[in-house]
């Protein structure tokens, strides 16, 4: 396996984000939406919103590296809050995005020791996240010691009802 590496992303990096996001949410996610996921994608990677989540000093972008082969992206909410607690001691991994040809090589295993380490480095008591209840990737979390606390429903109206459901998974450091 080619070595992994991620790499923070700045502003002047928005087109490759923007490149990376648009090739691994189509490799997965286009069959959620009755639109094909164009509000989706406008609304969360435009250059003008991704721009705007750059410019964020709570978001943490990385990209995800095998070998010389740009493969995926993080975004990470340093201080973020699960219900009731502590956003101080609190980091949300929003999202692990990868090509379909990165999966089931120990990528996102990697990313997520990346997450968890990049969590403790600030003494952070929780990592958190939400992920689709009709998706294998809570199994993947649960098999890398998350666990269910909660669930939440998408209120996006492009999106098929079948897939607005998420679980709410933490991992406590």
């Amino acid at each position: 396996m080619a070595a992994i590496r991620m790499t923070p992303c700045t502003t002047a990096d928005v087109y490759t984000l923007q490149d990376i996001a648009l090739n691994a949410y189509g490799d997965h996610y286009l069959y959620l939406w009755d639109d094909g996921g164009a509000w989706y994608i406008d609304k969360c990677f435009s250059e003008d919103a991704l721009k705007e989540q750059l410019a964020d000093p709570n978001a943490a972008h990385f990209l995800i590296h095998a070998g010389q082969e740009l493969v995926g992206f993080l975004k990470l909410n340093i201080d973020k809050a699960l219900d009731g607690g502590s956003a101080a001691d609190s980091l949300e991994l929003e999202r692990i995005y990868l090509t379909k040809s990165a999966a089931g090589q120990g990528i996102g295993r990697e990313a997520l020791a990346f997450t968890l380490d990049y969590a403790r480095q600030r003494n952070k008591r929780l990592v958190w996240l939400k992920a689709m209840d009709s998706s294998r990737s809570v199994v993947f979390y649960e098999q890398n010691g998350f666990e269910k606390c909660g669930t939440y429903r998408l209120d996006f109206e492009a999106m098929k009802p079948e897939h607005r459901g998420m679980y709410v998974l933490q991992r406590k450091l």
